[in-house]
């Protein structure tokens, strides 16, 4: 099959990530003689300079790792938690119903930055001034902004400048808005990051690395954003001024911390995902789902195939809404959700035509957990007023583009009812491999300066992450000071018997795993190659309640890419799907590295919106 670009192959390092600087700066890293983990934590801080409105330093971060020296596989959690006054009783004081979409209100501790300094620490080899350099450079020289970028910030200039009176100088230099593809500066957030470097003082790389986590949690950085959030009301999604609830104390109490990966078998691979707290299990149970299947039989392409991973995704996601969340708060029955045995009888529910309701398996002793999740949803849905922002968009790019198969339209949920401060975010991923067989997949989010006010002296916005939580009492999702928010962000590592190992992810909030799921299948079941598979048409379901507002589940609506053919689309509407057409190109912006038995490294990325790319010798 043609392919839009050749797979990246070699035996000293390869980098893929959602921006072709990021890319180079990870591979500049293994250049000088850093490992894996060295050029992960340099791609993270670049991508929050060149990719600006779809991660930010105080956004969140989990971090997918394997050492190869020690041959442990970990989880690096950087999703900070709720702050200690942020109780449901205390949203609920002011009058709301939902947590906002946007403003200082919505912020949780940020954890991106202290999961990014844990890494290197723990397993790099170069100094914290190395590998924010490239970071420093480009937001001190400019970058060219991204046409996302630039729309992003024209669609809040207003908002600048008239209610988030902080963002407007670091946002709209000189006033106004930036062009796309201009050198766009932070030359604010260079300085932030300088003097970090420079109240980490001398000594060992560790004592400058734990200075350096200090001087963010506990010194000037956590004092600025204590400040701000202290200071004056600031406008957001709910139509009216709130202070935010992140102190420095919270900050200060909160560090990033290291888990052991929920996993799960698929014919000869292990595959790796975060705990409950994030969505990532969701691909397990799907797989789980589709091994009484013999999906080697059918094309990528067919129409079969496709319905089955809908329908296994379906089913999944039901699960996601009634029993994930943060288990150190929440009992979540993960070993029963991904058995055998409870596999075989959810499969029972698949059949020829798609399904049309929203069916959580019930485990006994969760039957009253189960009902009350249904009729939450079924509330949220029905629209009661409560809903009060946007979070990540299905396709931030496809507003307005995607048809339905009778030529009606879809694209994004309106965005009539938007507040001027309320506009999406979305996400970027990368994945590393190093000729020592080290392996980072990660997919950081969160700090977009079109949903939070960006703090004065810093450079940079704050997270929104506690939108997903819920203000109902007694669900895994429920908002409680310390927890964590359910993340939609989920990047994968998985490793096959046989010695290959495959690390990958995309943006894409709700989406993230179905498109990983297409991939892994092509992968495993049909062999394809790696940016052959990532070539591959893209489809996805609507069915579940989206985790940020407005919520809305489509009952059988499916987006799927046109170049599927028409054959496809027809067969699938004639199996109950209700399918909407999105151009081809269009969905997902998947990245993947892989290592082979041998030795021999590959990678590829996504020609989706021409920005992401793979590099490596």
């Amino acid at each position: 099959m043609f392919t839009t670009r050749p797979e990246i192959c070699g035996t000293f390092g390869v980098v893929s990530s959602t921006h072709w600087i990021a890319s180079s700066v990870g591979m500049a890293m293994l250049e000088r003689g850093g490992n894996a983990f060295d050029a992960a934590v340099a791609v993270g801080f670049t991508l929050q300079v060149v990719e600006p409105h779809l991660c930010g330093p105080a956004g969140e971060v989990p971090i997918l790792f394997h050492a190869a020296q020690a041959n442990r596989t970990s989880v690096l959690c950087g999703q900070g938690v709720a702050p200690a006054a942020a109780s449901i009783a205390a949203f609920r004081n002011q009058g709301l119903t939902s947590v906002p979409g946007s403003g200082l209100i919505a912020g949780v501790v940020p954890g991106a930055f202290d999961a990014w300094l844990k890494l290197l620490r723990d397993y790099g080899s170069l100094r914290l001034k190395d590998v924010l350099e490239p970071a420093i450079h480009y937001a001190e020289a400019g970058h060219p902004l991204l046409g996302g970028a630039a729309r992003a910030l024209s669609e809040v200039a207003d908002a600048f400048r008239t209610e988030w009176l902080s963002s407007a100088p670091v946002w709209l230099p000189g006033g106004e808005v930036p062009r796309a593809g201009r050198l766009f500066r932070n030359p604010t957030l260079a300085n932030t990051w300088r003097r970090i470097i420079k109240e980490a003082g001398n000594g060992s790389r560790e004592q400058q690395i734990e200075r350096a986590r200090y001087t963010w949690s506990q010194g000037f950085v956590a004092e600025a954003i204590d400040k701000f959030n202290r200071a004056e009301p600031l406008m957001d999604a709910s139509g009216e001024r709130h202070v935010g609830f992140l102190t420095g104390d919270d900050m200060a109490r909160w560090e990033a911390s290291y888990e052991t990966p929920t996993t799960s078998h698929y014919h000869d691979w292990t595959i790796c995902k975060t705990g409950p707290w994030g969505q990532g299990p969701v691909l397990l149970q799907a797989l789980k789902l589709l091994e009484g299947y013999d999906l080697s039989r059918m094309h990528s392409n067919d129409p079969e195939f496709i319905h089955l991973l809908l329908e296994a995704l379906k089913l999944a996601f039901a699960d996601r809404e009634a029993y994930y969340g943060d288990p150190d708060f929440s009992d979540v029955p993960m070993a029963t959700l991904l058995s055998d045995k409870y596999a075989s009888e959810r499969r029972a529910l698949i059949g020829e035509r798609s399904g049309v309701d929203l069916n959580p398996g019930v485990i006994p002793g969760f039957e009253a957990q189960v009902a009350t999740t249904l009729a939450q949803v079924r509330i949220a849905d029905g629209g009661d007023g409560g809903g009060l922002g946007v979070g990540e968009p299905t396709m931030a790019h496809l507003r307005d583009t995607t048809k339905s198969a009778d030529g009606g339209g879809l694209g994004e949920p309106t965005m009539a009812h938007l507040r001027a401060t309320t506009k999406p975010g979305d996400t970027v991923h990368f994945d590393v491999i190093d000729r020592f067989g080290n392996m980072v997949s990660a997919t950081p989010s969160g700090g977009w300066p079109q949903s939070s006010p960006t703090v004065p002296g810093l450079g940079f916005a704050l997270n929104t992450r506690a939108q997903i939580f819920w203000l109902t009492p007694d669900l895994p999702g429920s908002l409680v000071p310390g927890k964590r928010p359910r993340t939609t962000l989920t990047p994968t590592l998985a490793f096959a018997d046989d010695g290959s190992a495959l690390s990958c992810g995309t943006p894409g909030g709700d989406q993230q795993d179905q498109w990983q799921l297409s991939l892994l299948v092509r992968l495993i079941n049909h062999k394809l190659p790696l940016q052959q598979a990532i070539d591959m048409p893209l489809f996805h379901s609507m069915h579940a309640p989206g985790s940020f507002y407005p919520r809305t589940a489509m009952p059988n609506v499916i987006v799927v890419e046109e170049n599927l053919g028409q054959s496809v689309i027809d067969e699938l509407t004639r199996r109950g799907h209700d399918v909407k057409v999105a151009p081809a190109w269009s969905a997902g912006r998947l990245t993947a590295a892989a290592r082979d038995p041998d030795g021999l490294l590959r990678a590829a990325a996504t020609p989706r919106l021409m920005q992401a790319y793979a590099v490596g010798r």
